[in-house]
């Protein structure tokens, strides 16, 4: 295993070329959780997130023949285009193999500095083995995401930072892929307060640590889609396994749903842009998951804010609807004139925007002289939408709520 001196050591060799990232008090979130928030920003890192810590780390200790090799890595976005900035600040070549299910933005992200980008396989893993196969013929230096003791000490001078800048800090609750970023950061903040909880998350759909910690031993899971796409790996390694093992005092999942309602708390009310993987901590907070918390101070570790445009929308429109501020009616009336006209009268009544309007009456499964029509309405609530609800149904139709 790693020392605490290689994190000290690591973060004298990055400091002068890395963001000490803000860590934030959330009054706002403190309240909703009845604890004390700390949010630390590493979606505010160089390239979005925590990963060019480790991956200047690594970097700084190759030989001359090596940098002069280059280096090759694999990668589901964020340690992509850590690789790649610090490949580019040393001078040294990089190639990334990503998976082809990478959102966009962190392909562009990792092209913008200067890697060469090959496309591989649905998730990490597979990507991995491509690159590992490039690496054999070509001679460069393979840059591992996570177990890898030098990547490990450059994402543990997060915990030094964590330490530092919150006082009396009681938990520290830290995303889960392959176990760099919490093997480092458990190791810091274990060893400067023993008595810390420091608390894992994975996504419910892909736990490779939990599942592993559970059996005893590195267990490959199987593949499965999830927003925090970040932190989706099947199968962990030996280095970060055993800093689990030992530093990390708990292993907690959260859904999907969860996932982006905390994506979505977190733009609203503290306006910081987080991914699936950077918001998979708060996330865990929010949705009740971490036990004896109240009037703790919580250390939250928001890992990286690469999120996609087009993605941030599916999930704002999604969360919205959860929090019963958009709603989708179905209702069937009498196809005769007027009867739509009273309908959006009922709603505007009770202060409900009609975002859409779709009107089926030749596709409708309905009885002759019935149409059906779809309502997209902008409302202040699940309770209000209930109230939308009956007063419709009083007027006999016959309505569902989709």
């Amino acid at each position: 295993m790693i020392s605490f001196n290689d994190i000290l050591e690591a973060r004298e060799r990055i400091k002068k070329q890395i963001i000490k990232t803000p860590t934030t008090y959330s009054s706002t979130l403190s309240s909703m959780v009845k604890c004390n928030v700390y949010l630390k920003l590493e979606n505010l890192q160089l390239t979005g997130a925590y990963k060019v810590r480790g991956a200047l780390n690594r970097l700084e200790k190759l030989s001359d023949k090596e940098k002069e090799n280059g280096v090759i890595a694999s990668s589901a976005g964020n340690h992509a285009q850590g690789v790649a900035l610090a490949a580019k600040k040393l001078g040294i070549k990089a190639t990334i193999v990503m998976p082809e299910t990478t959102p966009l933005s962190k392909i562009q992200g990792t092209k913008k500095f200067g890697a060469e980008v090959i496309l591989h396989g649905n998730v990490y893993d597979e990507a991995y083995e491509k690159a590992r196969e490039l690496q054999k013929d070509g001679g460069k230096t393979f840059i591992h995401p996570f177990n890898d003791h030098d990547i490990i000490a450059g994402q543990g001078t997060i915990g030094l930072e964590v330490f530092e800048e919150i006082e009396d800090i009681d938990i520290v609750v830290i995303p889960i892929g392959g176990g760099g970023l919490i093997s480092g950061c458990a190791l810091a903040l274990k060893t400067l307060k023993p008595t810390i909880r420091i608390i894992g998350v994975e996504a419910t759909q892909m736990p490779a640590m939990k599942t592993s910690i559970e059996n005893g031993k590195i267990t490959t899971i199987s593949k499965a889609k999830t927003i925090a796409d970040g932190i989706a790996v099947t199968t962990i390694k030996e280095n970060t396994f055993e800093m689990v093992q030992k530093y990390v005092d708990e292993i907690v999942t959260v859904s999907e749903a969860e996932i982006a309602h905390a994506i979505m708390m977190l733009l609203e009310v503290e306006k910081v842009l987080t991914e699936g993987a950077g918001a998979c901590a708060f996330a865990a907070l929010a949705s009740g998951k971490i036990a004896d918390i109240k009037s703790k101070n919580v250390g939250i570790i928001v890992s990286g804010g690469n999120l996609d445009l087009n993605f941030l929308s599916k999930v704002i429109e999604r969360g919205l609807t959860a929090d019963g501020r958009r709603c989708n009616l179905k209702i069937v009336v009498p196809d005769s004139p007027g009867v739509i006209a009273d309908i959006t009268k009922t709603i505007a009544k009770h202060g409900a925007n009609i975002l859409e309007i779709h009107h089926n009456r030749n596709f409708a499964n309905t009885h002759l002289g019935e149409t059906t029509v779809n309502f997209s309405l902008e409302t202040k609530g699940h309770q209000h939408i209930e109230e939308i609800i009956e007063s419709l149904r009083t007027s006999e139709y016959k309505l569902t709520r989709e």
